[in-house]
C-alpha cells in the first residue's frame, strides 16, 4: 500500500529466551514512543501468539521517499522448534530480516545454534538481542555482559553474521509473571532495527503465493484469511486455490491496515475475503493460484550437509524434511556429481550420478579422496503425500532426537529441483534417473583352451544368469584384456576370449598350472607341489549397475 514498507523480521531464539515478551514490548513501545502516531496499534497487530505482531514506525531517512513515509514491522515471532522451522521456511521468500533472541543467563543452547543455521539458510540481515538483563545482579552486569558479547562474536565468525550487532534488553523486568514495568533497551533495540531496515526486492510478476496464518468466517461476506504474501501478487475477482481442501475460491474483498484494498503484492500483509468456506479446515496453510501448488509423493534436491550436525546423514536413512509449511518424514537416498551439472532450478536426468552411502561435508573432504563430488542430490521419498511448490527450499532434520539434546538435530539443507507428482513414481518416473554403484568382480584362470581363450573359474557364482556377463570386458592380472563369451559347463565357470591373444609368458604360466594337475580319488584335480609356487593369473570385471534400473543390465564405460 502506497506510503507504508512493510519489512518481515523473522524472531528467533531458544524456547523461553523471552521471543513474546520482546515481540510484545515493542509494540508497546511503539504506541507509547510516539513512533506510531495511531493509538489502535494494539488491535492492529495480529495476535502475538499466532506469531505474528506488528507496529509502524516513520520511516527512517536512508528509504525514505515520496511513496514511503512509514516502514510497518512484521514481526513473524516462531513459538515451539518444529513450528520454528516450518514457520521459517514457509516464509523464507518474505523474511527480510532476523532477530535472534539469547537469554543472557544461559547463553548460546542448541535450540540457539539451529535458529543461527536456519537464519544463515534463509536471511542476510541479522542482528542478537542479549534479552533478561534484569537478572543478572547489578554489580555482575558489565561483566557478564562484556563476556557473553564477546562468546557471541566469536560463535559468529565462521557465519556470515560475522560482526553483527548486539542489543542488551529486558523485554520483561521480573519475568512473565511480574507487574508491568518499562523494559530495557527496547528503544535502542528499535533504532538498531530503524537502522538494519532496506527496501527488499519484491517480486509481483509470477504465480500468487499466499501463506496463511489465521482463518475466520464473517456472517453473510464469507471467510477470511489473514496471512503474508510470499510472491506474486493477488486483485479483486482473482480466482485462488486452497488446494489441501482441493477448492478454488473467489476474492471477494481485501484489506491491509484496516482499510480496502483492490491489490496486494509480495511481502505485504493482508487480509483476503473469500466465498464461504469453513475457517476450521484451514487454521494455517498455503493458497495461491489454481494448478500452481503441486502435490508430490517424493522429489529430488540439491543438497549440502550442515557442518553443525556431528553424526553421519545416511542413504536410506528418515528424516523430518520441512518444506514450505510442512514437515513430514521422508527415506533418503544420496548420490552425487564430480562437476557441475545441475542448475539452481533444474534437474539433469540424461546425467550420471554416483550413488553414495552419505552425505558428504564438502568442506572437511580429504584433499586425497578418490571421489570429489562438487554437488550432491537427495531422493526424498516421503511418508505421505504433501504439498510443495517447485524449487523451495528445505531442511532435513532429526526432531525425534531428545529436545534437551546438546546435539544440533538439523542435518542438511537443499533445494528442490523436480517433484514426482503420481503415486507409482519409482515404477514410472524413477528409472530415468542414472545413479550408478561401481562393481568389481574377481575370478582366477583355471587353464588355457588355446592361445585366444581362456577357462575361469570364481568370477561369478553357479547360480547366476550367465547371459547377463557375456560381452563385458575384463583384464587379467598379466595384462591382457578380455571379453566373456559365455559359460562353461554347469559349476558357473566361464569361457573368455582374450583380444589380441595371450602373450608368450601367460600362455608359459597357464601351460605350467595345467601340467601340475593330476587327478586324485574320484577324478578330482589336485595341485602339485609345483605348481603352488606358480602364481595364479587373476581376472577383473569392472562395471557399472543402475541403482533404479528395472532391467538389470551392467554398463562399463
Amino acid at each position: 500500500m502506497s506510503g507504508i514498507l512493510n519489512f518481515n523480521v523473522g524472531v528467533l531464539g531458544h524456547v523461553d529466551s523471552g521471543k513474546t515478551s520482546l515481540a510484545k514490548a515493542l509494540s508497546t513501545v511503539a504506541s507509547t514512543a510516539c513512533f506510531d502516531k495511531n493509538p489502535q496499534s494494539k488491535e492492529r497487530g495480529i495476535t502475538i501468539d499466532l506469531g505474528f505482531s506488528s507496529f509502524v514506525v516513520d520511516a527512517p531517512d536512508h528509504v525514505k521517499s515520496s511513496t514511503i513515509e512509514k516502514v510497518q514491522f512484521t514481526l513473524v515471532d516462531c513459538p515451539g522448534h518444529a513450528s520454528l522451522i516450518r514457520t521459517i521456511i514457509g516464509g523464507a521468500q518474505i523474511i527480510d530480516a532476523m532477530i535472534l533472541v539469547i537469554d543472557i543467563t544461559k547463553g548460546m543452547q542448541t535450540q540457539t545454534a539451529e535458529c543461527l543455521i536456519i537464519g544463515e539458510i534463509l536471511c542476510k540481515t541479522f542482528l542478537v538481542v542479549l534479552n533478561k538483563v534484569d537478572m543478572i545482579p547489578k554489580e555482575k552486569q558489565k561483566n557478564t555482559i562484556e563476556k557473553m558479547t564477546k562468546r557471541i562474536h566469536l560463535t559468529l565468525q565462521n557465519t556470515k553474521f560475522a560482526g553483527a550487532k548486539v542489543v542488551i534488553v529486558a523485554a520483561k523486568p521480573g519475568g512473565p509473571e511480574a507487574a508491568d514495568t518499562e523494559s530495557i533497551g527496547v528503544k535502542e533495540l528499535m533504532e538498531s532495527m530503524k537502522d538494519f531496515v532496506y527496501i527488499p526486492e519484491r517480486n509481483i510478476e509470477g504465480k500468487l503465493l499466499f501463506s496463511v496464518d489465521h482463518c475466520f468466517s464473517i456472517r453473510g461476506q464469507g471467510t477470511v484469511m489473514t496471512g503474508t504474501m510470499l510472491q506474486g501478487s493477488v486483485s479483486i475477482n482473482d480466482n485462488i486455490e486452497i488446494p489441501t481442501l482441493k477448492v478454488i475460491k473467489k476474492v471477494k474483498s481485501m484489506q491491509m491496515f484496516k482499510k480496502p484494498v483492490e491489490k496486494a503484492v509480495q511481502g505485504d500483509r493482508l487480509g483476503i475475503c473469500v466465498t464461504q468456506f469453513d475457517p476450521k479446515q484451514l487454521e494455517r496453510g498455503i493458497v495461491g493460484s489454481p494448478e500452481y501448488i503441486q502435490i508430490a509423493f517424493g522429489t529430488l534436491a540439491l543438497v549440502e550437509k550442515i557442518n553443525y550436525y556431528k553424526l553421519p546423514v545416511e542413504t536410506k536413512a528418515k528424516f523430518h524434511i520441512s518444506i514450505g509449511h510442512e514437515t513430514v518424514m521422508a527415506k533418503v537416498t544420496f548420490f552425487g556429481s564430480e562437476e557441475v551439472v545441475s542448475s539452481e532450478n533444474e534437474f539433469k536426468f540424461e546425467q550420471e550420478y554416483k550413488h553414495q552411502s552419505e552425505l558428504i561435508d564438502l568442506k572437511k573432504l580429504d584433499e586425497d579422496a578418490e571421489y570429489k563430488p562438487v554437488q550432491q542430490y537427495a531422493l526424498l521419498e516421503f511418508e505421505k503425500p504433501i504439498h510443495v511448490i517447485a524449487n523451495s527450499i528445505l531442511i532435513g532434520s532429526k526432531l525425534d532426537m531428545d529436545v534437551h539434546t546438546s546435539m544440533c538435530r538439523l542435518a542438511f539443507k537443499g533445494k528442490l529441483l523436480t517433484t514426482f507428482n503420481e503415486k507409482n513414481y519409482n515404477e514410472t518416473q524413477l528409472p530415468k534417473l542414472k545413479v550408478f554403484k561401481n562393481k568389481s568382480k574377481e575370478g582366477i584362470v583355471e587353464r588355457m583352451s588355446n592361445d585366444s581363450e581362456v577357462i575361469v573359474r570364481n568370477l561369478l557364482k553357479k547360480d547366476t544368469n550367465i547371459q547377463l556377463f557375456v560381452g563385458l570386458k575384463v583384464k587379467l592380472s598379466s595384462g591382457e584384456e578380455g571379453m566373456i563369451d559365455g559359460s562353461f559347463g554347469q559349476s558357473g565357470k566361464i569361457k573368455v576370449r582374450i583380444s589380441n591373444g595371450l602373450n608368450e609368458n601367460t600362455q608359459t604360466v597357464l601351460k605350467k598350472i595345467s601340467g601340475g594337475k593330476k587327478k586324485g580319488k574320484g577324478g578330482q584335480e589336485n595341485e602339485s607341489p609345483q605348481q603352488e609356487h606358480t602364481e595364479a593369473i587373476k581376472v577383473v570385471l569392472n562395471f557399472k549397475k543402475y541403482t533404479f534400473s528395472t532391467d538389470k543390465k551392467m554398463i562399463q564405460s
